[in-house]
This record gives C-alpha cells, sequence and structure tokens, in this order.
C-alpha cells in the first residue's frame, strides 16, 4: 500500500543517513548518534512519502535485500556490438567479499571518464555494507571505483575510495568521474556523498586521484576525499543539518574550474524554509594546482554558505536530479533539474497534484562564477526555460525495485552548434517511456524545436529509461539509455545510443545503436541495494579517447559495473 501524506512532505537529511551506516562503524559513534537520531521522521517516511537518491537509500537503510538468482560464471561476452566493442566488467568479483567471508550483492549507479589509454569507472558498492571500518582495500567504502590502462580493455577494481579517515566517516556513493590532461600529467576526480559521523553536517565530496607511470604499467593513486560543499544549516540546536544530495560534475579545463550541481534538502527550518523540498545549488573547485583542488566552502564541521543557489527551493514541490554542463565559449554554466518530482504522486503540501511537473534549464553567469574558495554574491539567475513532461514517477517498472521512477534531466552543451541540450524519459506517448530531446539558444535559452524529439527510433512499447548525454561530438551528441525493446513483454533490458545527433534537427534519428551484447534479466538479479541498477547511468566523449558508455548490468544475475567503448 501506498502512504498518501498531503502535510508531511519531510526531506531526506544527514542524520537519517548516518542512522544505519553509524550501525556499520564503532560504538561509540554508534551510541552517540543514535541518541540524537533515534526519534528522527525522516527514515521511516523514506519510499512511503519521501524520496531521495541510491545513495541515500544505501546509507539511510543499509543493505535492501531482494531478488534471487546464481552468479553466473561468465563476467563479459566474447564478442562486441556492430558498433561498440565487447561489453567488459570494470569490477571483481572477488573484491566483493567482506573480511567475514561474505559476498556482497550489487554494484550498481556507474559514471564514467577517459583520457587517452586512461579510463576510471565508479560505483556504488554493496561491499561496504558488509565490511569493517578501516577493511583493506577500503572495501568499508560505499563508493567503489577501477583503472583501465589500456582504453577500457580490461580494469583493475581498485576497492573503495581511499579514506584515512574512515573510523568516523565514509564515502557513501551516488559517484561521478571528470578527468583533466594538464602539463603531461592525467587527473580523475571521483565525486560521493560523504558522511562524517562526528558532526551533524552532511558533505558531497572529491577524490583527487592520478595516474603514475606510463603505458601498461600505469597505476592510479587517490588521496582522501576533500569537502567540495557542505550543509549551510542546521536546526537550532544544531542536532541536524539540511542534507546535499545526487552530486554531478563537469569540468572545464580552459578556466581549470571544477564544478558539481546537487540538491540541498532541509529540516523544516523555521524560519527559513526554503530548503524543506529542496534547493538546487552549484559548487566549486579551482584547479590552478590539479593534484590539490581549492574548492568553495570550507572545511567538513563548520556550516558555509553554498558557492551558488541556482534555484530556490519551493515550500510545496520537490526539486531533484540536477545536472550540469559548462559552455567551452564563455564558461557560463547550464543547471537543469526536475521539478515536482515524487510530490507529483505524493502531493507535498496538497498543490502539486495540480501543478505541472517540468525539466527546468538555468544559465548561470560565468561573471557569477568567482575563484573558489569565495562564493558567489549573484542571485539565482533569471534566465530559465521550462520543458513540461509526463512524468514516470507513477511506473513500476518490471525488474525494477524502486518507486517511484524519475525523470532526471542530463544536460548537453554544444558551442559548434550554438545550443544546450537536455534529455529526458517521458510516458507522454509510451508508457514506459521514449527518450526525448529539447534544444535552447545559448544564453538566451529560447526554444530550437518547437516540441520535443524523440530519440528511440522503435515504435512499439518498449520501455526507455536513464538517458545519459555529456560532451558534443563535432558539435553533434551522443546520447545512451536503457532499453527494451528486444523484450517488450519482460524485465529483460539492454544500453541503446543515438549517435551523432544533430541538437538543432527536429526529426528523429533514423537509427540507433546496440550498445550491450547481452541482455540482462532484471527479475533474475541478486541485489543488495535499492535500486538495483541505479537511478542514472552515464556516457563520457573525449577526443583523445573515443565514447564510452556506463551502466549497471545484470546479465551475472549480480549487479556490476559495465561499459563498451565505441569501435
Amino acid at each position: 500500500m501506498i502512504e498518501k501524506r498531503v502535510n508531511s512532505w519531510f526531506p531526506l537529511t544527514a542524520c537519517c543517513l548516518a542512522l544505519a551506516i553509524l550501525a556499520l562503524f564503532p560504538q561509540e559513534a554508534k551510541a552517540a548518534g543514535m541518541a540524537k537520531l533515534s526519534n528522527h521522521p525522516v527514515c521511516q517516511h523514506l519510499g512511503k512519502s519521501i524520496q531521495a537518491s541510491s545513495g541515500a537509500q544505501m546509507a539511510c537503510f543499509g543493505p535492501q535485500f531482494n531478488g534471487s538468482g546464481a552468479r553466473a560464471a561468465s563476467v563479459r561476452a566474447a564478442t562486441g556490438t556492430t558498433l561498440f566493442r565487447a561489453s567488459v566488467n570494470a569490477a571483481d568479483f572477488s573484491e566483493d567479499i567482506s573480511p567475514a567471508g561474505v559476498r556482497a550483492y550489487g554494484q550498481s549507479e556507474t559514471s564514467i571518464a577517459a583520457a587517452g589509454s586512461y579510463v576510471v569507472e565508479a560505483w556504488n558498492d554493496s561491499t561496504g555494507f558488509f565490511s569493517s571500518p578501516c577493511s583493506p582495500m577500503n572495501k568499508d567504502q560505499l563508493t567503489g571505483f577501477a583503472f583501465s590502462n589500456d582504453g577500457g580493455k580490461t580494469f583493475t577494481d581498485l576497492g573503495g575510495l581511499p579514506n584515512s579517515g574512515c573510523a568516523t566517516s565514509v564515502t557513501a556513493g551516488d559517484p561521478s568521474v571528470e578527468v583533466y590532461q594538464v602539463g603531461g600529467k592525467t587527473y580523475f576526480y571521483i565525486s560521493s556523498i560523504f558522511i562524517p559521523f562526528t558532526v551533524p553536517e552532511n558533505d558531497l565530496s572529491v577524490s583527487t586521484c592520478q595516474v603514475m607511470g606510463t603505458g601498461s604499467s600505469a597505476t592510479l593513486s587517490c588521496g582522501d576525499p576533500q569537502v567540495m560543499a557542505i550543509s549551510s544549516q542546521c536546526n537550532s540546536a544544531h542536532s541536524f543539518c539540511s542534507f546535499l544530495d545526487k552530486e554531478f560534475l563537469t569540468l572545464d579545463p580552459g578556466r581549470k574550474r571544477l564544478y558539481t550541481s546537487y540538491t540541498e534538502f532541509g529540516i523544516n527550518f523555521s524560519p527559513p524554509d526554503n530548503l524543506t523540498n529542496g534547493q538546487i545549488e552549484l559548487a566549486a573547485c579551482d584547479l590552478t594546482n590539479p593534484a590539490a583542488p581549492v574548492c568553495s566552502n570550507g572545511n567538513a564541521g563548520s556550516v558555509s554558505p553554498p558557492y551558488f543557489v541556482v534555484a530556490p527551493g519551493d515550500l510545496s514541490c520537490e526539486r531533484e536530479g540536477a545536472y550540469p554542463g559548462f559552455s567551452v565559449g564563455n564558461g557560463d554554466v547550464y543547471v537543469a533539474h526536475e521539478f515536482n518530482w515524487a510530490t507529483n504522486i505524493f502531493g507535498g503540501d496538497g498543490t502539486c497534484l495540480s501543478k505541472p511537473t517540468h525539466e527546468e534549464l538555468a544559465r548561470v553567469r560565468f561573471s557569477c562564477l568567482p575563484k573558489p574558495p569565495a562564493v558567489s554574491s549573484c542571485g539565482p539567475p533569471s534566465t530559465a526555460a521550462k520543458q513540461n513532461i509526463v512524468s514516470m514517477a507513477a511506473a513500476f517498472i518490471p525488474g525494477y525495485n524502486r518507486f517511484p521512477m524519475n525523470d532526471f534531466p542530463r544536460v548537453g552543451v554544444s558551442n559548434g552548434k550554438g545550443v544546450v541540450s537536455i534529455v529526458w524519459n517521458d510516458a507522454r506517448t509510451n508508457p514506459l517511456g521514449d527518450i526525448l530531446l529539447r534544444s535552447y539558444q545559448l544564453q538566451t535559452l529560447t526554444p530550437v524545436q518547437g516540441s520535443p524529439v524523440k530519440l528511440n527510433n522503435d515504435s512499439g512499447f518498449g520501455g526507455h529509461f536513464l538517458p545519459a548525454v555529456r560532451y558534443a561530438d563535432s558539435g553533434n551528441l551522443d546520447v545512451s539509455w536503457f532499453d527494451r525493446r528486444l523484450s517488450p513483454n519482460s524485465a529483460r533490458t539492454d544500453v541503446f545510443a543515438a549517435l551523432s545527433v544533430d541538437p538543432t534537427a527536429s526529426t528523429s534519428p533514423t537509427s540507433n545503436a546496440r550498445v550491450t551484447d547481452a541482455s540482462s534479466d532484471w527479475n533474475s538479479a541478486s541485489s543488495d541495494i535499492i535500486p538495483n541498477f541505479g537511478d542514472y547511468t552515464d556516457i563520457y566523449f573525449n577526443a583523445s579517447s573515443g565514447l564510452f558508455v556506463a551502466w549497471s548490468d545484470g546479465r551475472t544475475n549480480d549487479p556490476q559495473p559495465f561499459n563498451a567503448r565505441k569501435k
């Protein structure tokens, strides 16, 4: 039974997340935390009247057992598809075993970046649920990652992100990955939700990793998580603070800037109460010294204002799913998010059931983005585009163990075409979703097309959801997504892509490419994570390495972080 609440929309907060995570860490931290947090209502309502990210689900509930199926012997197919190489599992099954000998099930919600022959993929790693603090290979951390020095043909699973403060903090998943090559060196940046246990503030972190050596002997060396953003408000007793969720990175190499967009949820502060249903914000790091980024708002344990507010919190309806892109030409940053997600079915304060759900795209002028650690003095941008959607929030996707489904937008900036584009899954003509694109003129955000363009070229009722788009290739965009056209009446899932899409076109592409070389039957997969294959996928283009697509794959009956490179 779905519990519908009209007057009790509670946001997700750091205190809720710490409830479950503290249970995995030293008893003194657990006792202190539980004394403060045991009566908080947030975790009791998560999944009923409130929603948040996969990382939040992991941290709040720990392992969530569901599904069945044995682990298959093969983790990689022998051949690829017509346009993509063989699908590769970036993880190692042997790493998914805790120090106590317990196998964890579920490595999901992947992100990838590549430069030349170097590739990094990161994911939510369920091994952290069952591993003791400061375990070998950092198995206690909930953000896992792997490195390839041969262009993605093979990967080395490096376990969890290094964290010397592992006794009192954890990287809690929802990763994204970026890469920066400068001065003959290659740096990868991996973001995470970051939970300290000794203070009520919640953070977003970035881990800086450097490629050491060259060629087939190259390895990846990563430092401790660094705070990139932190709670901006706490309650009067300073026992609970706002929670930062669903971060995603973009990197402007010309201006040496690393940005992340995210949502900040409050805990019914009064006054002000603007964070309750999610405020969209931007954080930044200066990469003048790429090995030691200087970020925008302080150290863990010290409440700090956000670097930039993109969209103030709405007192009725939720804002979530922020995603950034930047303009090579002038450094402007574009951030899209979904307005009225989840409140469009749960009701919020009672008014959201009648408010249109839409994707909102904002332009943030570079002149409003000072060099970190300074914070912006500009108010929220006035230039914004709104695209009404038909939401899939009420869909129960067969084999997908999360409700509600999301429609979060992804952003691609094409300076060559003079446009910024958003893509999302939409149920206006297909109940289980089509992938739609709409583009807007840079700066003015004037719509280019009269209506959204469908990117999946099939005409049946197979599901299409969780699209990914990032950087333009010669002015055109590559977009990938989960796709069920091959088995529309089952939970069997593939990844398809629309390649070299002209973002100014008003007609659908004539063909799509199959990325996966084997389908996943998600009704047969065992997972300790909800959602079992995450709530986003990823795609990455770099001129020196080509195109990579990353997704969580269930072909082994144990969700794993797969990827494939375009031939």
